[in-house]
C-alpha cells in the first residue's frame, strides 16, 4: 500500500458479511448490513498527548477490528475500499 495514515488515523479493509444465512437463503447485495469488522491495513504513528508526548496505538497492521456502523471515512486506495478512521472509533480488537 503506498499509504501511510497520520497521527492517530487507521485503515481498514471491511471484512466481507455472509452472503447465506444459516438456513441457506441467499442475501442479495441491496440487503446486506455494512460490515463492523476489517483488517488493518496501516497505522499512523500515534497522536501527542499535553506534554508534546508521542502516545503510540495499540493497534498494529495485520488486527481484525470492530468498529462502528458507520464509523470512518471509504475512499479507495489502490483501486481498493477501505476505511480511514481514528483509534477511538475501534471498539476493540478480535481474538
Amino acid at each position: 500500500m503506498k499509504f501511510r495514515p497520520l497521527h492517530d488515523r487507521v485503515v481498514v479493509a471491511p471484512l466481507e458479511s455472509e452472503e447465506k444465512t444459516a438456513g441457506g437463503i441467499i442475501i442479495p447485495d441491496t440487503a446486506k448490513e455494512k460490515p463492523m469488522q476489517g483488517k488493518v491495513l496501516a497505522v499512523g504513528p500515534g497522536s501527542r498527548d499535553d506534554s508534546g508526548k508521542l502516545c503510540p496505538l495499540d493497534v498494529k497492521s495485520g488486527d481484525v477490528v470492530l468498529y462502528g456502523k458507520w464509523s470512518g471515512t471509504e475512499v479507495k486506495v489502490d483501486g481498493k475500499d477501505v476505511l480511514i478512521m481514528r483509534e477511538s472509533d475501534i471498539m476493540g480488537i478480535v481474538a
